[in-house]
């Protein structure tokens, strides 16, 4: 019966570690909606022209709803230095003499002398350089049109490897005025922006501390 128990538990062990799922995001959800349905579809319909469909002669192919897709051109670069350094001394002398007076008793201990001195100093310094470059065009779509008109936008790219797969992920608010007329907008124009880079795979497993390993580095003292 042990031997079953153990079995079973080792094959489930076995299916979940064949099974891959999308590793968790952080940008806004969801990421994908489907259009809403406008006012005037309900309009009556002609043979020829769909109200529903169309858009004015003159107007630009823009996103303005929701459902409409616009391309993101991510261009982040962010660098960071910080050094700092520390110094601090303290310095002191003392010295105390026993005066030599006739008739005092412990005549031993006249005339005496007694000097102590302390010293302490601390000198501390420390530099921290970062620096990310990235670079990726995606398409994401409206997910909600604000009270002011801004647009929130969501979308993901899956990229299949023989590895793993990775995922690039970006939302965020679109002011509609930044939008060119290629119907593109630059990362960083953009508001409240959450941009993500991840995936999953062997090669990304290996990289990740086991449970009972992180454990023990939680609660070892030293």
């Amino acid at each position: 019966m042990a031997m079953r128990v153990l079995l079973g538990l080792l094959s489930a062990t076995m299916l979940s570690a064949c099974v891959t799922s999308a590793p968790s995001t952080m940008v806004h959800q969801p990421m994908t909606v489907r259009p809403e349905p406008r006012a005037d579809v309900y309009a009556t319909q002609g043979a020829i022209y769909n109200v529903g469909g169309s858009r004015p002669l003159f107007e630009d192919r823009r996103a303005r709803y929701i459902g409409d897709t616009i391309t993101i051109n991510i261009v982040e670069n962010t660098s960071a230095s910080k050094n700092s350094e520390t110094k601090a001394a303290r310095d002191s002398s003392m010295s105390v003499a026993t005066p030599s007076i006739i008739g005092l008793p412990f005549k031993t201990f006249q005339g005496v002398g007694l000097d102590a001195s302390d010293k302490t100093g601390f000198s501390g310094s420390g530099s921290n350089t970062s620096a990310n470059a990235f670079r990726s065009t995606i398409t994401c779509t409206v997910i909600e049109v604000l009270g002011n008109g801004n647009l929130l936008v969501s979308g993901e790219k899956q990229i299949g490897l023989k590895e793993g797969e990775e995922f690039v992920r970006f939302s965020g608010v679109v002011n509609p005025s930044m939008i060119t007329a290629q119907n593109t907008v630059n990362s960083t124009q953009v508001a409240d922006a959450r941009l993500e880079f991840k995936a999953n795979g062997f090669v990304d497993t290996a990289q990740v501390m086991g449970w009972l390993g992180r454990f023990f580095l939680s609660v070892l003292p030293f």
